[in-house]
């Protein structure tokens, strides 16, 4: 059993080669959702329009507690991959993922949101049919959540794609993940007009855990390494223990205590 850490393991880490991490296949998303959960039941579409399988959501059981968990996925292949646009959701990705959280909200469930993402999908169909007020929406629906959220960013936490499944009550990042408002790349070409600088954007961004976490940005640093069934085991354990925590609290506590936090930044 690992104990969750307040700094980063090496003082002296570079955020470019945290950023590079972020971007690699070292967690998927399915298989954290059944290290997490069990009895996992997927729920398909959001009744409006159609279903994102770049969003994966449904029901399963936290050390036996009825919990929602709602992840964002890259694929694994090249065609998933593909398909999923490497875990950039479309609106109705974020429709789901809202219909989910209502769903919990209504029947007293926790919500586990996994995220990795370079930011939501930029195509012209997504922008036609709303994607900034999808992802205003799950903004907006998450402040009003009478249940506790815990927000995990496993791989890239990038821009208002994550934001729309991160405005939680706490946000816990893995070891060598991101959380940022736009690329190192994006940082880069707005700056300075040059991309390839976007080794030294990342030096200065901010972006990294150690980095979010000073800044009371994020809660927890999940450590990482091989054994991933240690790692969810020691997940199981944490989200057990704040979820208990949380549900000593009325719904207006909750919502108040979230919504203090955010106002705080």
């Amino acid at each position: 059993m690992f104990d969750f850490i307040k700094t980063m393991f090496q003082k002296d880490v570079n955020p470019a080669d945290i950023v590079k991490k972020s971007r690699e296949d070292r967690f998927m998303a399915r298989e954290l959702i059944n290290g997490l959960v069990t009895d996992f039941v997927e729920l398909h579409g959001d009744r409006l329009s159609s279903d994102d399988s770049s969003v994966i959501g449904g029901i399963g059981r936290l050390k036996g507690r009825p919990v929602t968990i709602i992840a964002i996925d890259k694929g694994t292949d090249i065609q998933d991959k593909i398909s999923k646009r490497n875990g950039s959701p479309e609106p109705w990705g974020y429709r789901k993922a809202q219909r989910l959280m209502k769903q919990a909200a209504k029947f007293n469930r926790p919500i586990i949101t996994l995220i990795n993402t370079p930011g939501a999908f930029p195509g012209k169909d997504a922008e036609a049919q709303g994607q900034g007020e999808a992802i205003a929406n799950s903004i907006l629906e998450s402040m009003k959540l009478t249940v506790p959220m815990i927000a995990i960013i496993y791989g890239e936490g990038g821009s208002g794609g994550a934001l729309a499944l991160a405005t939680a009550d706490q946000i816990w990042m893995f070891e060598n993940a991101t959380y940022s408002i736009l690329s190192p790349e994006g940082f880069a070409s707005i700056l300075w007009k040059d991309a390839k600088r976007s080794d030294e954007a990342a030096a200065i961004m901010g972006i990294t855990p150690s980095d979010l976490l000073e800044k009371h940005v994020i809660d927890q640093i999940i450590p990482e390494g091989r054994h991933h069934a240690k790692i969810f085991e020691g997940m199981q354990d944490k989200l057990d223990e704040e979820f208990k925590q949380m549900q000593e609290m009325s719904g207006e506590e909750i919502v108040a205590a979230r919504r203090a936090r955010y106002r705080a930044f």
